[in-house]
């Protein structure tokens, strides 16, 4: 039996919806979660998204120098931004943290006679991330012997000694992505693990993931280790993230001694995971904001961390009352860095609690993804909370406008 016309025109818009909603498009995040993984993680600065046009949108000197009117290098362009934001020697850029650490294991702990070399780290740092990333395959993948020291809760000086053999290739230590550990635990001081490394010959990664530039504390949030400090610690090799703490794009930065980044960069592997002119153009805007303290508020996730809770509350009380047919309330509400930083940090903010006239909560949260300006919300209860400290004041318009078209 054919089908109504009517129907078939329904099915038709509905799957070309689909196929749309499949493609990469834009969102609101009202989830209170500043870095959101799924949402695409930090989001850029105006002045590195006018970076990605200037340099993307036609020819640009990516591997060619100016100056000498020959071929150039693309991993010149950032140094003297990484160098100055971080106090390291050298620096160089790839395409995730990820990659960053594989180049690192690939270059040191991979012998050219086949023989595996070994890496010593803790036992409570071999982590795993989102999307099933874990710290010991990739060691596997790149060919090292995985040698584990101390207890889930406790590492000592003397564990990495007596873990160092002729086999050693590196010390390292890797950020506690997405957890804490508490009660009774220890662990060693990494200039003590530098002393030791310097000592037996052997190189220290520090593989920091969030990629703090700038004292948390000034936000009201826990300290985080910043680059700076594992740099000023002595640390060989610092490994972190462009799209986290720092609010740039993805990227995988490695940064440390001279010698160290030289012998990556003559790593053939580096060609597969080199970034593009959009990514250098981007990372370097967004150095560029953190090198001035007056500027840091243009990069996103600052402004978002830096906005005060009374100007929250006057931007929901408006949009209340843009909206007198929904049953709206502000409240007070808990966000969080997320992207693995800070896990039990929580952000004081303000919500605005919609209580839907029809239907429940989680139909309500799906009509707002599923509109013209999708809104990714969080329901609690019988209400869905909209975040707005993770919703660009300039885009009040549209969250109103989705609001009213979902009721």
């Amino acid at each position: 039996m054919t089908p109504p016309a009517d129907a078939v025109i329904d099915d038709v818009v509905a799957r070309l919806e689909r196929e749309a909603r499949s493609g990469l498009t834009g969102v609101l995040n009202a989830t209170g979660i500043l870095l959101h993984t799924n949402l695409g993680r930090a989001p850029l600065a105006l002045e590195a998204i006018a970076a990605i046009e200037h340099a993307a949108g036609g020819a640009s000197n990516l591997e060619y120098d100016l100056d000498e009117g020959t071929r150039g290098s693309r991993y010149d362009r950032l140094g003297a931004l990484l160098r100055a934001a971080t106090g390291a020697d050298d620096a160089l850029v790839v395409n995730n943290c990820a990659a960053a650490v594989l180049l690192v294991l690939d270059t040191f702990a991979r012998a050219p006679d086949g023989t595996p070399r070994e890496v010593v780290i803790a036992r409570n740092e071999l982590i795993e991330i989102g999307g099933g990333f874990r710290l010991p395959e990739v060691l596997a993948r790149s060919g090292a012997t995985l040698v584990e020291v101390g207890t889930a809760n406790k590492v000592r000086l003397d564990d990495y000694a007596r873990a160092l053999s002729p086999r050693t290739a590196l010390l390292m230590r890797a950020h506690r992505s997405n957890f804490r550990i508490d009660g009774f635990t220890g662990e060693v001081a990494p200039g003590a693990l530098v002393a030791l490394g310097r000592r037996a010959g052997v190189p220290l990664l520090e593989d920091l993931g969030s990629g703090a530039l700038t004292d948390l504390t000034e936000y009201g949030l826990p300290a985080e280790r910043t680059v700076g400090e594992a740099i000023a610690d002595g640390i060989d090799l610092v490994a972190f993230s462009g799209d986290k703490l720092l609010g740039g794009p993805q990227a995988g930065i490695l940064v440390g001694r001279a010698a160290a980044i030289a012998r990556m960069r003559a790593n053939p592997l580096l060609r597969a995971l080199r970034v593009g002119s959009a990514t250098i153009a981007a990372l370097g805007a967004t150095l560029r904001l953190h090198l001035d303290p007056a500027t840091r508020a243009a990069i996103p996730l600052y402004a978002m961390l830096g906005a005060p809770l009374d100007v929250l509350r006057a931007r929901a009380e408006a949009l209340r009352a843009r909206l007198p047919a929904l049953t709206l309330s502000v409240v007070e509400h808990e966000g969080f860095a997320g992207g693995g930083t800070l896990p039990l940090a929580a952000i004081p903010s303000l919500a605005l609690a919609w209580r839907p006239a029809h239907g429940d909560p989680n139909a309500a949260a799906e009509r707002l993804r599923l509109g013209e300006t999708p809104v990714v919300a969080r329901v609690d209860g019988d209400v869905v909370l909209l975040d707005l400290r993770t919703i660009p004041p300039g885009r009040d318009g549209e969250l109103a406008a989705a609001l009213e078209a979902a009721r």
